[in-house]
This record gives structure tokens, sequence and C-alpha cells, in this order.
């Protein structure tokens, strides 16, 4: 390595030392928000649904009675208007109109899945009630296995969020930054190439990584027991693959802004998307199929696909080599582009 490029990645260092702030956002951020959601979503008992009654006191009373024989059911009788209340506010999650003694009628939206639940619940209590036998006998199995949890799903999506976020921001800021200082200029004296001054920033990522990575895998290993099923050389190359591409866009974003608000404007323009549909805290096939292709593209997107084959099912690289090579044509183009359109001043 020639000097200038080991004092430049030396100096990168220093930098990311001296702000604290930075070393929490990179570093401690992760940690903390696995930690609101894994508590937020952890493994508990199906929530109980609260229903409103109504209807005349006869009806009424039968209608809570069969009710009452379902454990996910919480039932009260009401008035119509509190009933519609309480629903509109959220208190309740249907009504159940007790029309006649044979004749019931639900008032729920249908765009709530609680409302949805709790028609189905509320109408197979009810039936029973009315003595509706089963024609087939039915047993069930509950199963509760690391990697079909919340929690499971949003590390490595909180992952391949830190790997971009570290990549953009901080390398973009610190160039720009750099730029508005006029310090820059002064690197245009020296023997130093373009490519080495991007470059240090991409050599001096790595420490970054191990650290980002290391603290973020154990942590959720030992605090929610996340399976790490794959090869960990695999997770490795992911990794870097990952932080080379965001590290790449983060040059060409700054590439060419002389001001804090243009490249903030431009690093919100280039991972907004990638945050919304990349599938950090639920699925990218929520979105439609037409866009799909372009999902796909995304370079979180990929991140995020290679870590969730790798750690919750175990993939290996025939499986994961088409986002592998998403990352890799990201890194490659972004940092010939970041090249020809850097400005030093």
């Amino acid at each position: 390595m020639r000097d200038s490029l080991r004092q430049l990645v030396l100096t990168r260092y220093r930098e990311f030392v001296r702000e604290p702030e930075a070393l929490f956002w990179a570093l401690l951020f992760p940690i903390l928000l696995s930690v609101g959601l894994g508590l937020a979503f952890r493994n508990r008992r199906a929530e109980v649904l609260h229903v409103a009654v109504v209807g005349a006191p006869p009806t009424t009373q039968k209608t809570l009675e069969a009710l009452g024989l379902s454990n996910g059911i919480a039932a009260e009788g009401l008035d119509t208007s509190a009933a519609r209340l309480a629903l509109r506010t959220g208190r309740v999650a249907l009504i159940v109109h007790a029309v006649d003694t044979g004749t019931v009628r639900y008032e729920f939206d249908d765009t709530r899945p609680d409302a949805r639940a709790a028609r189905l619940l509320a109408d197979d209590a009810i039936q029973r009630g009315a003595g509706r036998a089963d024609p087939v006998a039915i047993g069930e199995q509950q199963v509760r296995e690391p990697g079909s949890r919340y929690i499971d799903f949003v590390v490595p999506g909180l992952l391949g969020l830190g790997l971009m976020g570290n990549g953009v921001w901080i390398i973009g800021f610190a160039i720009v930054d750099a730029r508005k200082k006029r310090l820059l200029k002064r690197f245009m004296a020296t023997p130093m190439s373009r490519v080495e001054y991007l470059g240090s920033f991409l050599i001096s990522r790595f420490v970054l990584l191990v650290l980002e990575v290391l603290l973020l895998v154990v942590f959720a290993a030992l605090a929610f027991d996340v399976p790490l099923r794959g090869s960990l050389w695999l997770l490795v190359v992911i990794c870097s693959l990952g932080a080379i591409s965001f590290c790449c866009l983060g040059l060409l974003v700054a590439a060419r802004p002389r001001t804090i608000e243009g490249a903030n404007g431009l690093m919100n323009l280039a991972m907004v998307p990638m945050w919304i549909l990349s599938g950090v805290f639920f699925s990218a096939e929520n979105f439609p199929v037409a866009i799909q292709p372009f999902i796909q593209a995304l370079p979180l997107t990929a991140v995020n696909d290679a870590l969730r084959a790798n750690m919750l099912r175990g993939a290996g690289f025939d499986v994961v080599g088409p986002e592998l090579a998403i990352l890799l044509a990201w890194g490659i183009v972004s940092f010939v582009i970041a090249l020809k359109v850097f400005r030093w001043r």
C-alpha cells in the first residue's frame, strides 16, 4: 500500500473515532432498534379480540353465552350507538347484531385484520352454541421455532439497513464536508490520485463493518436466539459486497454536491425508496407484481434477501449468487461513475 493511501485510510479512522455520534448511529442504534422491535413483536399468546353484542335482552344474553365459550373473544352487551362508537374508535373489532334466536348480523371493517379474525371466531362460537357439529375430526400441533418469528425476519433487514446507512451517510457527509471546508482543493496539490482518495473510504469501511456485523449478529443470537444456519464465510462475503456497494453509492452521491443540504437531499432520494421497498420491516412481496423487477434490482433488496437466505435457511452460494451479482454490479457501476464525475471543489 502506498504511503499516501495508508495515511488517507488512517485519516478516515481518526475522523470516525472523533465523532461519538457516528459511533452511536453506526454500532449501537441497530442494536437498540432490534431490542425495541424484539420486545414489541415477541412471541406471546394470541390476542383476545373485543366484540360488542347488540339486540334485545333475551337474544343478546344467549349470544353472549355462546361467545363466552371462545377463548379468543371478550364480548360485552352494548346499545347500538355505544357499540358503533366503540367500533369507530377501535375499542371493539366487531359488532354482533342479535336479530332474533335464529339470525345474527355482523358489522365490521373488513380492512382490519383483527376485525376479520373476530368475525370468524364469533361466527364459529355462535354456530357451535346453536348445536353445530364438525363432520371432520381435527387436530392441531403448535410449533414455535427460531427462524419463523418477526425478530428473525427483521434482524437481517436491520443489518442491511445499517450497511446502507453507514456506507452512504458516513462517506457522503465526510466528502461533502471536506469539499465545503476547501480541504479537497488542498488534496489536489498532493501526489495523491483520485482513485486513492476514494479508495481510502472503501478500505477504512471494513474495520467498522466487522464491528457492526459482529455486534448485531452476536447480540441477536444471545438475546433473541436468532439463528445463523448458513456459512459464516458466506455471511462475510454478503456483508462485504453489500458494504462495498453502498460505499460506492455514497461516493457517487457525494461526487458533486458542495453543501450538506444538497448532499442530504440526494442521499434521501437514493435511500428512502429502499427503506420502503426493500423489505426491511416487512416483506417486499407485499408490493404489486408490476414493480417487483425494480424492487429486486435494488441493492438493499439484494442484501436483505441474501442475508435472510443465509441466516434463516442456510442457503449457499448457488442460491444467493444472483443477489451477489446485483451488489457487485451496483458497486462497480457506482464507483466508475463517481470517478468520472467527482469534483474537488
